[in-house]
């Protein structure tokens, strides 16, 4: 079994940080709409995993972002969220509907995933207001 520590597991190989995707997504949706692309960082997060992490919130449809790399490897760089990244953003803001969003995913499926959050966090919001809520992010 490999572990995951901060987006990488022990082989060094990246893997998708959850959390450090919602900080990059709070970043991103701080970001000037100017047309332009731009350098985002997280404190504790190399540039290869806020790069990473950049290019799989784009693959994931929450972003607009641009690899500009060259020969000498990739450079990932957003440019503002989606309206899919907004939905998904504003579901995610609270630490406590994030965390049991994970939670409830967690429980019943021992796996977390972005479009898994996406369902989860509509009913994290239920389970802790006590309101009905249908429908994902």
């Amino acid at each position: 079994m490999v572990e995951y520590v901060a987006g990488l597991s022990t082989r060094g190989q990246m893997r998708l940080d959850h959390d450090l995707a919602r900080s990059l997504l709070q970043k991103i949706g701080e970001l000037p709409f100017d047309g332009r692309f731009h350098d985002v960082s997280v404190e504790g997060h190399s540039g290869e995993e806020i790069s990473y992490h950049v290019m799989l919130l784009k693959e994931a449809g929450l972003i607009e972002a641009i690899d500009v790399g060259s020969h000498d490897g990739v450079c990932w760089r957003p440019k503002h969220l989606t309206y899919v990244g907004n939905e998904f953003l504003w579901a995610a803001e609270s630490d406590t509907v994030w965390n049991k969003a994970k939670g409830i995913l967690w429980k019943s499926t021992k796996t977390i995933t972005l479009e898994g959050l996406k369902m989860a966090l509509p009913l994290a919001v239920k389970a802790l207001t006590g309101t009905q809520s249908t429908g994902s992010v």
